[in-house]
């Protein structure tokens, strides 16, 4: 069973038009996954071998993500192509839902050992394999679920926003100097406006220190289960190195470690199960506001400047933008206020009527108490009428606070037995000597409930609240014309996986095309791959030797490039 993808995330998502790679694509995975396979198949969690199969990746080409998604399904899982950096809520979201999101571009030759935008090798060859383990699987999945709901500040967003502007600069190559210090100055900018340590920003630490840099085992003598390790043979490779020191996992100490995106990792933090990382997270999930509530939370959300969901006691939740709202003597918010169009929900799913096509413009309701300390959610039929919450009364509530609400009872939602909403005709509302609604705005629709046990990022029902606006599915754009280049490596390639007859013969007139390309170092490697096994022209092979070692003598940037592939090449035997 293959997973659908929401409709709220399609917006990220792109199709992945596996003909669209080239063969020089094809080559760059073939390359680092050969490398990483050797290095790494030793230092790996036992599940990293057998779940690259599993999981539909193969050494010698590039994924299909179709059929990663469908292989995947087997565990309960999915996976989907992306276009590049997308926020983390919604990275999130898409773990939630057991989807792997895969970004469908591969870094270019020129970037092979590291590319600062997220790419086809670190997504598919180095999260999937492990996904295969099934508690490690659920714990991805459950980091999904509660991450989604991690608040971040409006100054974080915006730092987001321009790392990704200045990493797809990077990974494009066509920017100007200027162009780029621009970007980096903005980026300056926005990090300038950070202050303090948001949960969103916490949380991020725990799954770069476990997901992407995870360690499992014994402290003397871990395996990687982290996918930034598992796709860096440099860091992956080096783990073992004294110069990287060893961790024991602890979640607090974890999440007040902070990381450089742009250095190997000085420290890595070594957990002794999967079950012990899922211990943490639940540990963790207990300080966020999804969990606490409160006005504390709520201050969260107004910090966020984005969509997040206040939920009341009585169940009903309200998904908008958050303003500071009033509060009393204590800073304890007595009225909620949003400014952007407004959903209304109940166990996730928007109550019919009240998306956000109905509360356009905002939305402000009172909570807490009434004034003789009663709670409103709780109240029975009997009670409510006794309090003249009768559908055609004229009535007046005063709540604990000082607002006060007067008009004409229209309608009461009620849900498991509460009150919900409570909606009204020609109503006024008031705190003081502010009015907060007058009743040529319409009808209010009063929430109720008594306190806030919590408050998450994004929308109670994502679908209804996202849905309807969001662009559909695109074609990933960024087509590449196949070069003269690229068909020496096809036919390299054909000579390999077909073992032609003359196949010696195809490499020799390959070899000799390549003259036009002197600095090219990775078709030549995978000529001297093919003929290290096959030995079918030992002088051509000892040609293309001679050219690669003088590439690296006379381009230091190669160097290690070309040696770790000529080892490989005499230790790994040709897949076919």
């Amino acid at each position: 069973m293959t997973k659908k993808i929401p409709a709220h995330l399609r917006q990220y998502t792109v199709t992945q038009n596996y003909d669209n790679y080239t063969p020089i694509n094809h080559a760059v995975w073939r390359y680092v996954m050969r490398q990483n396979h050797e290095t790494l198949k030793n230092l790996a969690h036992e599940a990293y071998t057998d779940g690259l199969t599993a999981s539909g990746i193969s050494i010698e080409q590039i994924p299909d993500v179709a059929e990663m998604n469908e292989k995947l399904g087997r565990f309960g899982l999915g996976a989907a192509t992306i276009d590049g950096f997308i926020p983390g809520v919604a990275f999130f979201d898409f773990q939630s839902h057991g989807i792997l999101p895969v970004v469908a571009e591969i870094r270019k030759l020129e970037n092979i050992q590291y590319t600062p935008a997220p790419d086809m090798i670190h997504e598919a060859a180095g999260h999937a394999p492990i996904l295969a383990n099934e508690t490690y699987a659920a714990y991805v999945k459950r980091f999904g679920e509660i991450g989604k709901k991690a608040i971040a500040t409006k100054e974080e967003h915006d730092v987001f926003e321009a790392v990704r502007a200045y990493s797809n600069l990077l990974e494009k190559g066509s920017a100007t100097k200027e162009q780029l210090e621009e970007a980096q100055q903005t980026i300056s900018e926005k990090e300038s406006l950070v202050t303090g340590e948001s949960e969103a920003e916490l949380i991020g630490r725990l799954y770069w220190w476990t997901v992407e840099y995870g360690l499992i085992g014994k402290l003397e003598n871990p395996k990687i289960y982290g996918a930034g390790l598992l796709s860096s043979v440099e860091e992956g490779g080096n783990i073992l190195s004294e110069e990287v020191e060893k961790v024991p996992y602890e979640v607090d100490k974890v999440v007040n470690t902070t990381f450089d995106i742009t250095k190997p990792q000085p420290q890595l933090f070594v957990t002794a199960s999967f079950d012990e990382l899922m211990e943490g997270l639940e540990q963790f999930a207990e300080t966020m506001a999804f969990r606490r509530g409160g006005t504390e939370s709520v201050d969260k959300a107004v910090a966020s400047g984005s969509t997040a969901t206040i939920e009341l006691s009585s169940g009903l939740q309200i998904t908008s933008t958050w303003e500071r709202g009033e509060r009393n003597e204590d800073g304890e918010v007595v009225y909620l206020q949003a400014s952007k169009p407004t959903s209304l929900a109940v166990n996730d799913l928007e109550i019919d009527g009240h998306g956000r096509h109905t509360h356009t413009d905002g939305y402000g309701t009172p909570i807490g108490l009434l004034e003789d300390g009663t709670s409103l959610e709780e109240m029975t039929t009997e009670q409510l009428a006794e309090a003249g919450i009768l559908v055609g009364s004229q009535t007046e509530l005063r709540f604990a606070s000082g607002v006060v609400v007067t008009g004409t009872v229209h309608n009461v939602l009620t849900h498991n037995g509460k009150s919900i909403l409570i909606q009204w005709k020609n109503a006024v509302v008031t705190l003081g000597d502010k009015r907060l609604f007058e009743p040529e705005w319409g009808d209010y629709d009063m929430a109720v409930g008594a306190t806030i046990p919590s408050v998450f990022a994004g929308a109670a029902d994502s679908e209804a609240y996202f849905g309807e606006d969001l662009p559909a599915e695109s074609t990933l754009a960024h087509e590449q014309e196949v070069t003269e280049l690229d068909e020496l490596y096809g036919r390299v390639r054909t000579v390999r996986e077909q073992e032609l007859s003359d196949g010696a013969r195809e490499l020799k007139a390959v070899h000799e095309s390549l003259s036009e390309y002197p600095e090219d170092w990775l078709l030549r490697l995978e000529i001297v791959e093919i003929l290290e096994e096959t030995e079918a022209d030992l002088d051509l092979l000892q040609v293309v030797k001679e050219e690669l070692n003088e590439l690296q003598r006379t381009k230091s940037e190669l160097s290690k490039l070309i040696r770790n592939g000529l080892l490989v090449a005499e230790k790994a035997p040709l897949k076919k």
